[in-house]
């Protein structure tokens, strides 16, 4: 990658919010800070993230007058949140649907069979459309990110670099999740022979160096292959497809894991009563209950590289929507 080098300070983490799809070219992607030096090993160490910690967002809520529900709605508090959980090596993505119908995001970019109130009508990986927009708008967003950072004088350098490439962190939050069903769908279809260990070291001597090392996924291939944590964050649906059910999809991901020496993968399904105990919306639950189902099965499988745990929160409450958008800050991802 051509152009300025952003530098992550060593307690502070480089924040990102952007906005999916069209809004690659728009402004508002926050404010990330840095600053350009001179190389040297210890520089070239701190740009590179432990990891890209990639949330989806769901539907708006406007009007709500609960300052919880307000707090955690804003995008640049979303992404603090997740700068908590996962520490300061890691750089927080927060992306928002770029079409609204009125509250209801809708993810077509991601998922093109949605409908127009972005609820999915199956989930397919002809396309692979949500790892190749994700590629695109990460790509997108740091381009935007180095744009704005204070230009200072680099001096010339020769050093022979060794990095190694992020491990990937996705995050579905309500309507969010559908976006990880996609992924997950597309994981269990990528074909064997682009496996690849993510964590390869690479040296390369050069007289002047450039922003070369992978901050983020450059193909949908490395972006898949990167992923060791997905989290299902109080996902729901107004129809069914809040979780994904295809065994197959999770067969062919645990068959590939096991037998291909690849990273693990862990699944956590993240829940509160608003959407586990919603009698209206039962299939929410269901599909929550067979999801665990299959991940567990397969685990067995797997040789401990597919693991699965399920968390449930304020269970001593009635449900509401302040609980909703609170499992965000006290979701457990450890």
């Amino acid at each position: 990658m051509e152009g300025s080098v952003v530098r992550r300070m060593a307690m502070v983490l480089m924040v990102l919010v952007m906005v999916a799809a069209a809004a690659q070219a728009q402004e508002g992607f926050g404010n990330p800070s840095g600053r350009s030096e001179s190389c040297d090993e210890e520089n070239v160490e701190n740009m590179v993230p432990s990891a890209n910690a990639i949330f989806f967002n769901g539907d708006k809520v406007e009007g709500s007058q609960n300052p919880v529900v307000e707090r955690l709605s804003d995008l640049q508090r979303i992404a603090q949140v997740l700068v908590s959980k996962f520490g300061s090596s890691v750089n927080a993505w927060v992306i928002e649907a770029s079409i609204f119908n009125g509250p209801f995001a809708v993810y077509k970019d991601f998922i093109p069979s949605v409908n127009r109130y972005g609820e999915p009508k199956s989930y397919s990986p002809v396309g692979f459309p949500a790892s190749t927009s994700t590629v695109s708008l990460l790509s997108g967003c740091l381009e935007q990110a180095k744009n704005v950072i204070s230009t200072g004088q680099r001096q010339p350098c020769s050093i022979s670099i060794s990095a190694s490439q992020p491990k990937t962190l996705i995050l579905g939050f309500s309507k969010g999740g559908t976006v990880v069903n996609q992924l997950v769908t597309e994981l269990g279809s990528l074909e064997d022979n682009s496996l690849g260990i993510p964590c390869h070291a690479r040296e390369q001597p050069r007289e002047e160096f450039q922003e070369e090392i992978e901050m983020i996924p450059r193909s949908k291939e490395s972006l898949l292959n990167s992923i060791t944590d997905i989290h299902y964050v109080d996902v729901g649906l107004n129809s069914s497809g809040a979780y994904i059910t295809d065994q197959n999809v999770i067969a062919r991901i645990s068959k590939r894991l096991a037998d291909r020496g690849a990273s693990g993968i862990r699944f956590s399904l993240h829940g509160t009563p608003r959407q586990w105990c919603d009698r209206r919306r039962a299939w929410i639950r269901d599909e929550k209950d067979e999801l665990y189902r299959l991940l567990e099965s397969e685990a067995r499988k797997s040789g401990g590289k597919l693991r699965v745990c399920e968390r449930f929160y304020f269970a001593d409450r009635p449900p509401d929507m302040q609980m909703h958008f609170e499992v965000i800050e006290k979701m457990d991802v450890s």
